[in-house]
């Protein structure tokens, strides 16, 4: 009863803490909406938690996207108070959930009339907020295990929009995110326009570090069409995963995975010849030559000084010390 007890009091500490940070940090009534549409989520298989956000202003994902493995995610929005990111996922990391941490933060703003702030704790649990003088078209909506707001929206149909993709959407918490967004702005979007996006993943592993249990971490800080650019960049983000994967395997030994991964990883970055490179390195490595020569060759035509990295690679034990095969690697046609 007594642990219990020390723990109650810790928590309740750390929430007064919170609160009063919050007001020493807002001294006067912010000036300017920031940031329009954005989703909170966990998924239930993965224990994966994330959030996404587009919006018409510069480098959206520096103040609104803040998640933590195995804790949380928040995205706080409109006439924006960043302090609700770190501190909502201090509380959630202090045991509270995402409507108690909500709720505390609320309670120690002034401007709740023009915040909107969304959170998802680790078991799934959602809270959203919308004050009455966010910028309409304004709305909110929260579902099994997300939530979908916006404001300063051309149309009020965007979050049914982002509810109706995101449900229907098969794959990961990033597919799902991502599909959310792209209906958001198919919807309508931004009054203003659009500008910049981010869409951040963690692991529902909360033993992880913040920076180890990122899964995807991508931002477009301006760009004429950030959601599409976000889409090619997940894309990407995907192939290099795999290479990273199959970095690891090779390193366990599990040559075959290995070479399963990168060409996954090729496939979905056929364009890009440093994953063609290293894919056929490893065949090479394994000694799959004959299939590694149309790679190698491929990777050459798009960037010549990759032959000359080849005749390094022995040295760093990545192709075997044999100048015949390196010869043949490098004169290939």
């Amino acid at each position: 009863m007594r642990v219990r007890q020390l723990i109650t009091v810790t928590v309740q500490a750390c929430i007064f803490a919170a609160v009063t940070a919050l007001q020493a940090q807002q001294p006067v009534r912010p000036l300017r909406p920031v940031h329009t549409y954005s989703v909170v989520a966990r998924d239930a298989a993965s224990g994966q938690l994330g959030v996404a956000v587009q919006s018409h202003w510069f480098s959206v994902g520096s103040i609104v996207s803040w998640a933590e493995p195995g804790v949380g995610a928040v995205a706080t929005q409109s006439f924006v108070e960043v302090t609700y990111g770190p501190l909502g996922l201090e509380l959630m990391r202090a045991g509270k959930t995402a409507d108690q941490a909500l709720a505390a933060l609320l309670a120690g703003d002034e401007h709740t009339d023009v915040r909107q702030v969304a959170m998802v704790d680790a078991d799934g649990q959602v809270a959203v907020h919308t004050g009455e003088h966010a910028i309409i078209e304004h709305c909110h909506h929260e579902g099994d295990g997300y939530s979908v707001q916006a404001n300063l929206m051309l149309e009020p149909t965007v979050c049914d929009a982002m509810v109706r993709a995101f449900e229907a959407t098969e794959g990961d918490l990033a597919e799902k995110m991502m599909s959310a967004l792209e209906a958001a702005q198919a919807e309508g979007g931004d009054i203003r326009g659009r500008q910049s996006a981010a869409l951040l993943v963690v692991s529902g592993d909360a033993s992880l570090p913040a920076w180890g249990g990122r899964v995807f971490d991508l931002r477009i800080e301006d760009h004429p069409e950030p959601v599409k650019e976000m889409r090619r960049l997940l894309t990407l983000a995907r192939a290099y995963n795999y290479m990273n994967a199959g970095d690891e395997y090779m390193t366990q030994g599990e040559v075959e995975r290995a070479v399963e991964a990168y060409g996954r990883a090729e496939a979905l970055a056929p364009d890009n010849h440093e994953m063609v490179f290293w894919h056929a390195a490893t065949l090479a490595a394994i000694g799959r030559v004959d299939e590694s020569l149309p790679l190698f060759n491929k990777s050459f035509d798009m960037w010549p000084a990759w032959r000359e990295l080849v005749t390094r690679l022995p040295a760093a034990g990545l192709l075997p010390d044999d100048p015949q095969l390196i010869q043949r690697i490098v004169g290939a046609r």
